[in-house]
């Protein structure tokens, strides 16, 4: 004779806890994420701002259109 074990299992996941955990890690990441973004995009812009500064203060000798196709626009 085989003998099955079957477990009962009473903390099954259910629909409703996986939305709940969702909305959970939702707020989370939004609330983490933001102020992470905002520093990220902060360090970015003064870097891409400083290098376009440099370019421009090396090549300051060039006509301002020479200048603006190597280095860019500053805005």
């Amino acid at each position: 004779m085989v003998k099955t074990n079957t477990i009962d299992r009473e903390n099954s996941i259910k629909r409703k806890h996986l939305i709940y955990s969702l909305i959970t890690g939702l707020a989370i990441g939004t609330i983490a994420g933001t102020p992470i973004g905002w520093f990220a995009h902060q360090y970015y812009y003064q870097q891409t701002l400083a290098r376009t500064l440099i370019c421009r203060q090396e090549n300051s000798s060039r006509p301002a259109a020479v200048v603006d196709q190597i280095c860019g626009s500053r805005f």
